[in-house]
């Protein structure tokens, strides 16, 4: 039980803590909306790394077998959303300073922590890195008919846990950038920064 639970919070850590574009879009969401908004985004993301934990501890090497042939399109896939993110916030945000120097309309609202929540679920599922990270870190050890399900569960929720507990402490950073950065300028270059870094790695995942 005890191995279980360590070998799940190290998988949580080893695939949430490395930033990328999903971190990256998870602290500028927060910047730009609020705590409540990004903390529910992370729990999005933690919930889809322990899905991907569950279908890799349950399907094992038959998931990494069936993915395998399509990882290509899943990449591309997640290029394009990745890409189109980026132009969306780029011109969100261009958008809103304009609005606020020409003084003609209001900002729009900004999304709810549902959608945000559902929003970053999403973007995680379309990452095959991640289910072929824990079907390699679980067929590894060439135990997974042993292990008995109540340890799977545990090695689950500890993953889960890890995943949720960094993903909240880069909301939390989200949420100290947005205060500090509080003029429109400001967040106006957080987004264009933001973009920018998505759009780089989308290129990177097809090139």
């Amino acid at each position: 039980m005890t191995a279980a639970l360590v070998a799940g919070l190290i998988a949580g850590y080893g695939i949430a803590v490395p930033v990328g574009a999903v971190a990256t879009y998870l602290v500028s969401l927060t910047a730009r909306t609020s705590l409540r908004t990004g903390a529910c985004a992370a729990l999005g993301v933690a919930t889809a790394d322990g899905l991907y934990a569950l279908v890799a501890t349950v399907g094992g090497s038959a998931v990494a077998a069936v993915l395998r042939p399509v990882l290509g399109p899943l990449r591309w896939a997640s290029a394009l959303v990745l890409l189109a993110l980026a132009a969306r916030g780029a011109l969100t945000a261009v958008r809103q300073y304009r609005a606020h120097r020409l003084a003609t309309r209001t900002a729009p609202e900004p999304p709810n922590p549902a959608r945000a929540y559902l929003s970053l679920l999403g973007i995680t599922l379309l990452n095959p890195t991640t289910v072929v990270y824990f079907a390699a870190l679980v067929l590894g050890t060439g135990t997974t008919d042993s292990v008995r399900p109540l340890e799977q569960g545990v090695f689950v929720l500890a993953a889960f846990a890890a995943s949720a507990s960094w993903q909240l402490l880069l909301a939390g950073g989200g949420a100290l950038l947005g205060r500090a950065l509080t003029g429109h300028r400001g967040r106006l270059a957080t987004a264009l920064v933001s973009s920018g870094v998505m759009t780089v790695l989308a290129v990177g995942m097809v090139v």
